[in-house]
């Protein structure tokens, strides 16, 4: 296997596609809400309070895709013999975790 994994693909379901996106979508609003916040002046604990909101959402996407990472590639590589699945996902979780 080719040490860069920049090229790998996987197709989502409809399903996982819909929530990953919404969540996306959720996110880009928040940011924009924070946008407005600063250019209309608004006081810098209101916006802090929104920019740790931006933060959990952030925090819930990437727990969501990580789930499905699991379970699909993770448990179809794994299923395959590809062992080397595990020290990526360790490197994952370490990476989300920094």
């Amino acid at each position: 296997m080719d040490s860069c994994d920049c090229h790998r693909t996987r197709p989502r379901t409809p399903e996982e596609l819909k929530l990953l996106v919404n969540r996306l979508n959720r996110i880009e609003g928040q940011v924009r809400g924070i946008r407005r916040m600063l250019e209309e002046d608004a006081y810098c604990t209101d916006i802090l309070i929104q920019s740790s909101a931006v933060t959990a959402a952030v925090n819930t996407f990437n727990r969501e895709l990580l789930a499905i990472h699991i379970r699909t590639c993770v448990a179809n590589d794994l299923r395959a013999g590809n062992d080397q699945a595990v020290d990526e996902l360790v490197t994952a979780i370490q990476r989300l975790m920094k």
